[in-house]
């Protein structure tokens, strides 16, 4: 008996750093001390630039005559599990609005790129307000909701002279934040799956990098004036919070958090996740994210970039090493690159080079960039992803 309570007493003291509600004033030694990556030859400005035009013709040569981007197209025998017809609703509209988002922030004002985001915020207007939760199970259009908003903020940028465009994309902002509000998790934060009670109101494990893309969806929507319900962010940061390790990896979901020394939760299989987690809970005030903490991460990145790279392309989600599955690759390379934006200005030279020495490498021959294959959707949001990503590395932004 004292044999059994010894070990409960182990077990709840190693799992306590993941789920306590934290209040000290610095982060662990250990979120501030890790690997640092081999010196590099920095890729000069022209090739960023080129290698983002090939992208942005890549986008213009691929948008559908409907103004979307995707499509449920698929050779392989074997695809995600994919309900019809809602998951690829929220797949194409996620990827659209993604596309309009990397497109407005890369690709000036040429005619044919200000015609081509016309096209697709024609579309966008048109079938955003329609996605919905495909089956009690899969509700993949959390991802549309959150990217959506990041976009429409975008759009308020465009056209300022038109007020009626204006209110139209106000209103659509704030559907899709009642749609997050709606398919926030029974404890906080959000996922894409419900494979517990099916429940209205979505019972499954919290994802951490899915609440995590949604608290910069947020904010920047907070950034640009628009009202955003506290409770979603409080409740979405304690998820973050339950997630976190004591070197800020953090797990997959909560579903693991009696079990976070999975390959998957350790640092190597945390790279992706660690970029988008750390740079919400900044955004949103979490004091024990520092810059070292996000200097160690950037350089972790880096120096171990091997593990992300290792399962980009791999047909079949976590087969790689550390669990590791395709579409993290360019997922945590963007939110690096927002990482890298809330350092101080003397520390992002380094780590802007690391990231654009690292995308310029992996883009295809076609001019895309993509990381899991996904029906026909996956070359459209990894270059949407890359292209932004690239955008941050430029010293002066242009």
């Amino acid at each position: 008996m004292r044999s059994r309570c010894a070990w409960a007493i182990i077990v709840l003291v190693l799992a306590l750093p993941v789920w306590a509600d934290e209040s000290p004033q610095r982060p662990p030694a250990a979120a501030e001390m890790g690997p640092k990556p081999k010196p590099i030859v920095p890729p000069k400005a022209e090739d960023v630039h080129r290698a983002m035009d090939r992208g942005i013709e890549f986008l213009l040569k691929h948008q559908h005559r409907d103004g979307s981007w995707g499509s449920a197209n698929s050779s392989r025998p074997n695809e995600i599990y994919a309900p019809v017809p809602g998951s690829f609703q929220g797949f194409k509209a996620a990827v659209t609005a993604m596309c309009i988002m990397a497109l407005t922030e890369t690709g000036g004002d040429r005619t044919e790129v200000t015609a081509a985001i016309d096209r697709a915020e024609t579309w966008l207007f048109e079938h955003l307000p329609k996605v919905r939760r495909a089956t009690p199970d899969a509700f993949y259009n959390v991802w549309t909701h959150a990217y959506s908003v990041q976009t429409l903020v975008r759009m308020l940028g465009r056209k300022t002279n038109d007020a009626d465009r204006r209110q139209k994309i106000l209103a659509l902002i704030a559907q899709q934040i009642d749609m997050l509000g709606r398919y926030e998790m029974v404890d906080g934060g959000w996922a894409y799956y419900d494979f517990n009670a099916h429940t209205q109101k979505p019972s499954g494990s919290t994802i951490s990098f899915v609440t995590a893309a949604v608290l910069v969806a947020l904010h920047e929507a907070r950034d640009a004036g628009i009202e955003v319900p506290q409770r979603l962010v409080d409740r979405g940061m304690a998820s973050i919070r339950r997630q976190r390790n004591p070197d800020f990896s953090y797990l997959y979901g909560s579903h693991h958090t009696y079990h976070p020394a999975n390959p998957i939760d350790r640092p190597g299989g945390s790279l992706g996740r660690s970029q988008a987690c750390n740079v919400a809970m900044r955004l949103w005030g979490d004091k024990l994210v520092t810059d070292d903490v996000l200097r160690t991460w950037l350089d972790r990145l880096f120096a171990r970039n091997v593990w992300l790279d290792i399962g980009r392309k791999r047909p079949i989600p976590h087969e790689s090493w550390f669990a590791v599955a395709g579409y993290f690759y360019y997922f945590g390379h963007y939110y690096a690159s927002l990482c890298i934006q809330q350092l101080p200005e003397a520390d992002r030279p380094r780590f802007q080079d690391y990231l654009a020495h690292t995308l310029l490498r992996v883009q295809e021959k076609d001019g895309s960039w993509w990381d899991f294959p996904l029906y026909d959707y996956h070359q459209a949001y990894g270059t949407a992803f890359a292209l932004m990503s690239l955008k941050r590395t430029l010293r002066d932004g242009r």
